[in-house]
């Protein structure tokens, strides 16, 4: 007859056995990532889904649409499908982290994806990288989710950064009009002063061609009007914005109502075409914007040159089924749809190892798109070890009448 010490060891040994049988997931997924199962992914976001940048929130509706495609006709990914949680901050950052331990802690969330805001985001990413939660794709061209990337490894951004973006039209302007005299808008944060810096980096010893700089705070009123006096008054004939999409709006109405004609550079981020044609049809003109220069990494579905291309005709599909009030004209609408996919195509690379850490290491040095349907022929999503910006390229363009014409040659600002 077995001892009684033997007897009690062999039944530890089972119930451990027994005990790491019952506690796997999935093949392939570790019991300490949550949000995973069999059936389903769980991933979340902030956004503004309320107050003065609500506008944003289109966003996250085409993300949506586009994993519900995903979800219905794809059979999900890997068999599993995606469920997106969106939380509001109303592009507070002071409510954010509220959001993000919502998102963590009650939520269970495998991952965060496309959270909206430079300051926002900033605010959140200490407690994503010490929970080790993957914060993927972040809705923000700030240049720190690059460069930063050894101190935050679980936070990457997508979309060409401020910087880059400021590089591209500083460089433009000394070799075009070197006797410009320059006015600059910016929104008083985190990403209007990376944006600001980038412009100023660039113009090196030129920076004595900026001779005005005003800004806002974000949720500040829209309303430019003081701003436009100070820059009119100094005598600038040319006019760099990196504001949001009211804000800019309001600064050009303003500068044509009050008689200023500044050549007009206009940061991406507020470059949607229907914000400018709503401006066209309040003045009851197009001489406000026309001429005005910014650049794009996507395809425009207001743009007639992508008329019948395959990517915007999917998409149209796709916001006909799934869009839940996202209209085609609405280019954040096309972002949204156009991050997801990376996000999809992460998730599918994960495979069966579908852990947060595998997903990390994908994202931030594994990326190699050039099929993402909505991004601009050229165009490649991509990262290495190297290179932490999976989008670093942009096609500069010109405003004519009623929209955006494409000039140039789609410029890389970060090679690598």
């Amino acid at each position: 007859m077995p001892k009684t010490g033997s007897r009690i060891a062999a039944l530890a040994a089972f119930l451990v056995v027994l005990g790491a049988c019952g506690s796997q997931a999935s093949p392939g997924i570790t019991a300490t990532d949550p949000g995973v199962t069999s059936t389903e992914i769980k991933i979340g976001g902030t956004f503004p889904l309320s107050g003065t940048a609500s506008f944003y929130y289109a966003v996250a509706k085409g993300a949506t649409a586009y994993f519900t495609y995903i979800n219905k006709e794809k059979g999900g990914v890997n068999g599993r499908q995606i469920n997106y949680v969106v939380l509001d901050d109303g592009y507070d950052p002071s409510k954010t982290p509220d959001k993000a331990r919502q998102l963590v802690q009650d939520e269970k969330v495998f991952a965060t994806f496309g959270d909206l805001g430079t300051p926002n985001n900033k605010a959140v990413r200490d407690y994503y990288n010490a929970q080790k939660v993957p914060q993927l794709f972040v809705f923000t061209g700030a240049s720190t989710w690059g460069t930063d990337y050894d101190k935050y490894p679980y936070t990457l951004g997508w979309q060409p950064d401020y910087v880059t973006e400021a590089t591209i039209y500083a460089k433009y302007i000394v070799a075009n009009a070197p006797s410009s005299k320059i006015a600059i808008l910016y929104q008083n944060d985190a990403y209007g002063q990376d944006g600001w810096n980038g412009f100023k980096n660039a113009l090196g010893s030129n920076v004595s061609m900026v001779v005005s700089e005003t800004k806002y705070n974000a949720g500040d009123p829209t309303d430019m009007r003081s701003q436009v006096n100070v820059m009119k008054a100094s005598g600038a004939d040319t006019f760099f914005v990196i504001a949001t999409p009211g804000y800019a709006a309001s600064a050009v109405t303003n500068a044509y109502i009050s008689g200023w004609k500044p050549k007009i550079y206009m940061n991406q981020v507020a470059a949607s075409t229907t914000t400018w044609r709503s401006v066209i049809k309040n003045v009851g003109n197009s001489s406000p914007v026309d001429g005005m220069i910014s650049a794009r990494y996507l395809k425009d579905p207001n743009d007639s040159a992508f008329a019948n291309d395959a990517g915007i005709l999917q998409y149209k599909t796709i916001l006909d089924k799934y869009g839940n009030g996202c209209q085609y004209a609405d280019n954040f609408c096309v972002a949204g749809m156009a991050f997801a996919f990376s996000v999809v195509d992460v998730l599918k690379r994960a495979g069966t190892n579908l852990t947060r850490q595998n997903v990390v290491d994908i994202s931030a040095g594994q990326l190699s798109e050039t099929d993402n349907f909505l991004v601009l022929p050229g165009i490649k999503v991509h990262t290495s070890k190297t290179h932490r910006f999976p989008i670093s390229q942009l096609q500069t363009i010109k405003w004519t009448t009623d929209h955006w014409e494409p000039f140039g040659t789609i410029q890389d600002g970060r090679p690598g």
